[in-house]
């Protein structure tokens, strides 16, 4: 059976995540759209992914679409997520990015397991008390909320201090979520709940995704074999 490659599959995520028909160039460049339901940015703003060589974007549908366009035909891929380049030609108001994306292929997959930590499958009170003991900006951050996945869990005694799940999104994604309790961290509990939540997506044939600003959070991808392929942004323009 032919497999679909890693950049491929992570790319038709996105195309559904526009709202809208667009494609990533084949010749490595940017389609722009106008896009009212688009979820590569919240309501209103301009969502910016790029993935290999070539990148999409969505903008509202609203009076200053044309010249957003207009003004984003001039960037090049390689520097369509740099904020300095984008505020040379568009009045950035607010930002929300850049995150790395980063996609896990099974045969690259490096199960972390470690002998002192036992993860176990929690539910929603877990996640309940973990996320209450953590700061909020990393309680928001982390995603953990949104799940629809099981919740995978270390605790020291009956305390959960690490979690990880995710969320299935379009284009069978598994968007991973992990959070660990900021005393706790440094000795590997996020790489062994995400590890155990990636194992359970690769089980049910679903990609493995992982959006990241932190450089911690990104190390912890790679440790457990994720590539990054690209970058995410979304950008709000004044009027």
């Amino acid at each position: 059976m032919l497999r679909v490659p890693l950049l491929v599959r992570a790319r038709d995520v996105w195309h559904e995540m526009a709202g809208v028909p667009i494609t990533f160039p084949a010749d490595g460049g940017v389609e722009i759209a106008v896009s009212a339901g688009s979820r590569l940015c919240p309501p209103g703003w301009i969502g910016i992914v790029g993935l290999g060589d070539a990148g999409i974007v969505t903008v509202p549908a609203d009076s200053r679409a044309g010249t957003v366009r207009e003004r984003l035909r001039v960037v090049p891929v390689k520097v369509l997520t740099d904020l300095d380049r984008l505020r040379a030609v568009l009045p950035v108001a607010e930002v929300l990015g850049p995150a790395s994306l980063a996609y896990l292929d099974e045969d690259e997959f490096r199960p972390a397991g470690l002998g002192t930590v036992e993860v176990a499958s929690g539910g929603h009170d877990d996640l309940a008390e973990l996320l209450s003991a953590a700061p909020v900006n990393d309680a928001d951050e982390c995603g953990l909320a949104d799940i629809t996945s099981r919740a995978f869990v270390v605790r020291r005694g009956s305390r959960p201090v690490a979690a990880a799940g995710y969320r299935r999104w379009p284009g069978t994604a598994a968007h991973m979520c992990v959070l660990t309790l900021p005393n706790h961290r440094g000795r590997g509990l996020a790489r062994a709940v995400a590890s155990a939540a990636v194992a359970d997506a690769l089980h049910h044939r679903l990609l493995p995704q992982w959006r990241a600003r932190p450089e911690p959070s990104r190390r912890v991808a790679q440790a457990l074999g994720f590539r990054q392929l690209g970058v995410q942004l979304s950008i709000r323009v004044a009027a």
